[in-house]
């Protein structure tokens, strides 16, 4: 089958039935077409429906040799793993090659979260004498209420804010729509600052009209803009100079893991396509599981 012909139906497959993103799409194809450059500059040639685990296992010893970084051959090997899986629902393969390799084990970084004492210090520094003072802190408790992507809540639109009903719908990473809840401190914020500042905006551009949160020219915050915000007031605060607006996020889904929190509800809210990176978050301090442990374990529960 043409290289370009079977592309655009594994495309289909991956969008249509894995429900997967286009972006995702385009890092597999990249990947691919390496392994097809490859086994194309094999003599003799071999079609990947012809390769078998040797072939594929030179290929993937080549990614060491071209320095790959762990993530990136983890990446590669998924997307032999799922064209091959595909090959095989196909029933263009008998069987999966790819089935006895292994991934690279990815060392995550403990992401930087803030403890809720930190965060509440941070909020403290928010003038809201100020005339921007009650957008930043708007901003800053939907961003924990809610653990959105700053590029969310950049493009966070009035039309998809539910106060009553405590939901705010949102466009998330490829263009997939999530609800995400937000809790009362943050509407009772939110609601303030569209009563207040927003609407005594001179100006409002035509295009930002539905824009939640908007600068003083009336047009709609930058990611770097919400960053700068951030950087200022954890200095102010004392705090770690790594808290970014991200950092919000972490913190979100970290406390609400501790607070005992179901995983999977945690990365539908934080719009995850994998439970895999949700559990990075599941870095709990050690008192914290001494203390599930004494509470649900029947061996070490504490007669009453």
């Amino acid at each position: 089958m043409e290289k370009k012909i079977v592309l655009e139906r594994f495309k289909a497959y991956l969008l249509l039935e894995r429900g997967l993103s286009n972006q995702t799409f385009l890092h597999y194809k990249q990947d691919l077409n390496k392994y097809f450059n490859f086994l194309g500059n094999l003599t003799p040639a071999l079609s990947p429906e012809d390769a078998k685990l040797t072939e594929i296992a030179v290929f993937l010893g080549t990614l060491n040799d071209l320095k790959q970084s762990n993530a990136s051959q983890a990446r590669i090997t998924s997307a032999l793993k799922t064209f091959y899986s595909w090959l095989l629902l196909e029933k263009k393969i008998n069987s999966n090659p790819t089935d006895l390799i292994e991934s690279p084990k990815i060392h995550r970084k403990i992401p930087e979260v803030m403890s809720y004492m930190d965060i509440e210090k941070l909020f403290q520094q928010i003038d809201l004498s100020e005339p921007t003072g009650t957008r930043n802190r708007a901003i800053l408790e939907t961003l924990y209420a809610s653990g959105l992507r700053v590029s969310e809540l950049c493009n966070a639109r009035i039309s998809n804010y539910f106060p009553k009903e405590g939901f705010l719908r949102v466009l998330g990473k490829g263009n997939k729509e999530r609800i995400v809840p937000i809790g009362e401190d943050a509407i009772s914020y939110i609601e303030y600052y569209l009563s207040t500042w927003r609407r005594h905006l001179p100006k409002i551009a035509a295009s930002e009209t539905d824009i939640l949160f908007l600068n003083r020219r009336g047009k709609r915050l930058s990611r770097i803009f919400i960053y700068q915000i951030v950087k200022e007031l954890a200095e102010k605060a004392g705090l770690s100079p790594l808290i970014s607006p991200h950092t919000f996020r972490h913190s979100f889904a970290t406390h609400l893991l501790e607070g005992g929190a179901d995983l999977k509800a945690v990365q539908d809210m934080l719009g995850h396509e994998s439970i895999l990176t949700t559990e990075i978050y599941t870095h709990l301090d050690n008192n914290y599981l001494r203390e599930t442990l004494n509470l649900f374990h029947p061996r070490n529960r504490k007669s009453t």
